[in-house]
This record gives C-alpha cells, sequence and structure tokens, in this order.
C-alpha cells in the first residue's frame, strides 16, 4: 500500500542533489531547481490496504477513493476557483485535472493536476493542492504518502516530502505554492483533516496561507 504526489516540472539543471523536505519547510522553485519553472504537474496515486485473513478476503473490502484539488486564492485570501473531478478545468484555462480515479489500481499518477504558472490570473497568490476520500474512509487505509518534486528535462528528483502514514482522518492539506514577490515557491504542509471534499476543508486551509 503507498501514496505518492508527486509535483513535475518543466525546465531544470542536471547537477542538483534532491532536497529532502520536512514538514513546514520551503523552496523556491527557481532558485533550489536552477531555472525558471511555469508548466506543473501535481501527480496522485495511490493503493489500498490489503485486508488480512480469509474472512475479510470473502468481503473483498471496498475501495478508498481518494481526490486530488487545487484551490485557488487571490492575496486577500479568498478563493478564486477550484480544479476537482467535478470541475476539471479552472475557469481561465490555466490549471487542468486529468479526471477521477476511483480505485488507485496500477503503477504510477492516478489523478493529476496540470498548472501552467506563467498563465495564471495575476490576483491568484497561492495555490494549494489536497487530497481527501470522497467515501468517508479514514487514512489508515493507506500509508506511504510522499510528495516530489521532479525536473521533467532531466527526469531527475528535485525535492521530497515523506508523509507518516495512517491517522484518523478523511483528507489532508498536502503541499502550498505561493507567489512571493514575483517567485513562486513551494511549502509541504501535511496538514490532516476531516473532509470528503476540499470544500469542507476551506476553513483549514485558509489558515494555512
Amino acid at each position: 500500500m503507498s501514496i505518492f504526489l508527486k509535483l513535475i516540472f518543466s525546465g531544470g539543471r542536471k547537477d542538483y542533489m534532491p532536497i529532502n523536505l520536512s514538514k513546514g519547510q520551503r523552496i523556491s522553485l527557481e532558485k533550489d531547481s536552477g531555472a525558471k519553472l511555469n508548466k506543473v504537474v501535481l501527480g496522485l496515486g495511490w493503493d489500498q490496504k490489503q485486508n488480512k485473513g480469509w474472512f475479510s478476503s470473502l468481503l473483498g473490502g471496498d475501495e478508498v477513493d481518494l481526490d486530488a484539488s487545487c484551490i485557488m486564492f487571490n492575496d486577500q485570501k479568498e478563493m478564486v476557483d477550484s480544479v476537482w473531478f467535478r470541475q476539471l478545468y479552472s475557469k481561465d484555462g490555466s490549471v487542468r485535472h486529468s479526471g477521477d480515479n476511483r480505485t488507485g489500481e496500477g503503477i504510477g499518477d492516478d489523478e493529476q493536476i496540470f498548472v501552467n504558472l506563467s498563465n495564471l490570473p495575476k490576483d491568484i497568490k497561492y495555490l494549494i493542492f489536497t487530497i481527501n476520500s470522497f467515501t468517508g474512509d479514514s487514512f489508515e487505509s493507506i500509508s506511504n504518502a510522499f510528495c516530489r518534486l521532479v525536473d521533467t528535462n532531466s527526469g531527475k528528483e528535485i525535492a521530497r516530502y515523506n508523509l507518516t502514514g495512517g491517522g484518523n482522518h478523511t483528507a489532508q492539506v498536502m503541499v502550498k505554492l505561493y507567489n512571493h514577490e514575483n517567485e513562486w515557491k513551494l511549502q509541504a504542509i501535511g496538514e490532516p483533516a476531516q473532509a470528503t471534499t476540499f470544500r469542507d476543508m476551506v476553513p483549514t486551509i485558509k489558515s494555512l496561507l
């Protein structure tokens, strides 16, 4: 059983060393990758824990349906737009969702959110990426979550954020991309919440902006 999220950026140099992020740590997309990065992909993948015992195997168990979302805020910390499985494109077209994956089967990304930072409206300052269990199952059903930053030109990892697994929460604020003095930065958050969609998480998210 594993969950992984990865951030993929266009551009970057080939001589960097990966950064292991801790909760709350911030990095500069441009300075720490060695290039100006404009296009971002947030990928989400997961597997479900295998039930143990013959009785559990007979029941089969329900799949845990995890969803990735991107919530967009302005500098006044007001929610401007959101991209999730029920709204696959932002109103301005700068953010796009790959679509809902209800099982997490297979290897690689199960859900992806594409962001063109250079095309974002000027008033957008924060992009918050979250995951939540639409079925209301707790994160005790999943483990080994992590985020990683990858340079798509070289295929090398820029940064990684390992998250603690399990927990009785049903959602998590994963990472924040924000614009500070015309420079995009990333912050590892990993804040648990109780929610079946991102809308229930808005008060928690605002406290983290």
